[in-house]
Parts: C-alpha cells; structure tokens; sequence
C-alpha cells in the first residue's frame, strides 16, 4: 500500500497577499515606502493596486484609489519641487511632499490594519 494520494490533485493556490484584500492593499503601502530607498518597488506596489483596484470590496477598493492617487499626486509635486529648485524654494517643498507622502502611507496602512475604508479616497491632501 502507497503512503501517497493518488487522487486529483488540488488546484494551486496563490498566495494570499496577492488576492485583493486587507493584506494585499498593506503590501502596497509597504512597497511605496521600501520605494523611497529602493525606487522600483513603488512601481510595482502601483501596479498590484491597479490590478486589484476592480476586484476588491468596496473598502479596500478605497484604499486602491486613495494608493494611486498618492503616487500620481506625489509624482506631480516632486516634479514641481524640482523644478522650483532653481529658485530655492523646490529644496524645502520636496522635503514637504516626502512628509505627505509617508503620512498617506501610514494613514493607509494604519486604517487598512483595523479593516477600515479611506473616508476621503480622492482627497489631495491627508
């Protein structure tokens, strides 16, 4: 007698930060700030929150638009802050848009961590 089952097989499961949900939506927020030292993983916790962005439940999808927005809007006022640099004032603003982009993050991870939707997922600000 085989020690072995020689049933069906089970259908490979992913794993679970990859479904959209509470875990997945956190893996993007850690990805945008690994990404401020490393710089790719920002792009690739854009991509998982657009992907998942459609088919997850309605709270978390607050936390997909409020992850994108926060790229895209941090995007622009890096882009701006630097082109302020020529009058000095870009300096301190790119310091400011590095504040706001880490309370987001935190504010996301915070709420997704007690299971709760962004009250405000289009706001530009905290």
């Amino acid at each position: 007698m085989s020690d072995y089952n020689t049933g069906p097989a089970a259908p490979r499961q992913t794993d679970s930060w990859l479904e959209p949900g509470q875990t997945n939506v956190q893996v993007v927020y850690f990805l945008y700030l690994v990404g401020l030292v490393v710089g790719i993983t920002g792009l690739i916790g854009l991509v998982l929150a657009y992907i998942n962005r459609s088919k997850a439940e309605p709270w978390v999808e607050t936390h997909y638009t409020w992850a994108i927005r926060t790229f895209w809007i941090a995007l622009l006022y890096s882009f701006v802050s630097l082109v302020l640099m020529l009058v000095a004032i870009g300096f301190i603003l790119i310091f400011a848009v590095l504040v706001w982009f880490i309370v987001r993050c935190i504010v996301g991870l915070q709420a997704a961590g007690r299971g709760e939707p962004i009250k405000h997922p289009k706001s530009w600000f905290i």
